[in-house]
Parts: C-alpha cells; sequence; structure tokens
C-alpha cells in the first residue's frame, strides 16, 4: 500500500486521545513525521509509543493552545526538528461549560474561547511561516453544533466557538490559497471519545433545556450508535493528502446524518 503521507511532517494538537490520538496514528501508519502538541504530554506519550510500534516516528511537545506563546514555540520547534510542516490538524478542544446564557460566568465563555477558538488561530497563524514556501494542508476539528445544529441548549458558548471557526477556515482558505495552503474543517456529530470529560454542566442548566427524545439508537440514523474517533481520522487523512489537492474552504460532516435529524 503507498503511504499517502510518506515524508511528510504533520503537527496535530490534542494527540493525546479521542480524534486527535487517531489521527496522528494514522498519520503516522500513512509516513508521515508526527508532532504532537498536547497540555497532557504523559497521554501523548501514549499515542507516540503506538506510533512506534507501527514503525512510524513521532514527537510530543507540551503545549497548551490557549497560551499563544507556547503554540508559537512549540511549532517553531516542531519546525527546527523536521526542517518543514506540511500538515496541521488543529484539533484540540474542550465541550466547555454547559450553563443558561443568563448565568454563565463570563470567565467560563473566556475559558471555551481561549481553548477553540483562540488556538485554533494561534496553531494556524504560527505554522503559516513554515508551510508558505511548500504550501500543505491544514485542517481544523469544528463540530456539527454551531453549524447544522443548535438545539444544544447550554451550549451556547461551544456552539460559537465551532461556528467561528469554520468561518475562520474559510477566511483562512482564500487568504492562504496563494501559497498552495489548503484550509478545510471537519465536523464530527457524537463520537465516541472522552470529551465528556471536559463538560461541566451546570446545576441550573436543567430549568431551560428544551427535551426530546429520540428512541433508543434512533439519534443516529446511518448506523444506530455514534461514529468512532477512526472514521473522523479517516477524513482527515484525505485532506491531508494529495488526493483532497483542490478542497480548500469546505467542511465536512462526519455524523452518520445525525445533523440532518437534530438541526
Amino acid at each position: 500500500m503507498t503511504e499517502r503521507l510518506k515524508d511528510k511532517v504533520a503537527i496535530v494538537t490534542g494527540g493525546g486521545s479521542g480524534i486527535g490520538q487517531a489521527t496522528a496514528i494514522k498519520f503516522g501508519e500513512q509516513g508521515a513525521q508526527v508532532f504532537m502538541l498536547d497540555r497532557t504530554p504523559e497521554n501523548a506519550e501514549e499515542t507516540k509509543r503506538s506510533i512506534e510500534e507501527i514503525g512510524g516516528l513521532a514527537h510530543v511537545l507540551e503545549c497548551d493552545v490557549s497560551k499563544p506563546d507556547q503554540v508559537r514555540q512549540a511549532i517553531d520547534q516542531a519546525a527546527r526538528m523536521a526542517g518543514r510542516i506540511d500538515v496541521v490538524f488543529a484539533n484540540a478542544g474542550i465541550n466547555g461549560t454547559m450553563a443558561p446564557i443568563e448565568t454563565m460566568e463570563m470567565d467560563d465563555w473566556d475559558q471555551t474561547m481561549d481553548i477553540n477558538m483562540r488556538g485554533t488561530f494561534a496553531t494556524v497563524k504560527y505554522a503559516i511561516p513554515h508551510m508558505k514556501e511548500r504550501g500543505g494542508s491544514i485542517i481544523i476539528t469544528s463540530s456539527i453544533n454551531g453549524n447544522r445544529v443548535f438545539s444544544g441548549i447550554g451550549f451556547s458558548a461551544y456552539a460559537s466557538s465551532k461556528a467561528g471557526q469554520t468561518a475562520f477556515t474559510k477566511m483562512a482558505a482564500l487568504e492562504l490559497a496563494r501559497y498552495g495552503i489548503r484550509v478545510n474543517a471537519v465536523c464530527p456529530g457524537a463520537i465516541d471519545t472522552n470529551i465528556d470529560d471536559n463538560t461541566y454542566p451546570s446545576d441550573d442548566l436543567k430549568e431551560v433545556q428544551i427535551p426530546v427524545q429520540f428512541p433508543e439508537g434512533h439519534e443516529h440514523p446511518l448506523k444506530g450508535k455514534p461514529g468512532t474517533s477512526e472514521q473522523v481520522a479517516n477524513v482527515v487523512l484525505f485532506l491531508a493528502s494529495d488526493e483532497a489537492s483542490h478542497v480548500t474552504g469546505t467542511r465536512i460532516y462526519v455524523d452518520g446524518a445525525e445533523s440532518l435529524l437534530r438541526g
């Protein structure tokens, strides 16, 4: 089988678990040298070992994407070590606080925006100087929330950050096209990951929620269950590869038609 990312250098934020982990492993399988930027390096080290076990090359750089100086330093270090950057997967993010708009604390809003929106901006911004000469591919993890789905009561901060990411994707795609840099977004639906560990429902959320009941399994029309990180990683791999050489400014939904039902 031809390695679709042979000799490429890829940055993955949030590579320690979930979609980031599955994608980092897939990148390693396909011949890329993978740099994982993660605020929990111990988790990313496990991903690194998985990549090395299949004969790939991976590195872990501790980085909190909500802190722009750390993002810049980590990306610059990766570029120095590898001599180039070809692929950036801006994936790190949180669900954050779920709360009524009226009672959500400003600090909770800011935390979600800092990690999801500001972190994405910083990751792309600091990668550009290392990609301008040869071009490459940038993929951003957005969501069905804020794009097709607006029924997640309490998710105002999360949905707003995810809508912002897809708007930024389109702006960046047009601006960076002159350098041969493609920018696309993936919008997963319910995926079997541990992102719920970064979800914080408030005590008063039930006061504003609008109950919607689906028969068990019916909220996921295609398979009757949530998707997997590997299914999202397959789409990211396609967007990272030369097979998607004429695809930019696009958001791709990976949700088994869930958003069509919930929207």
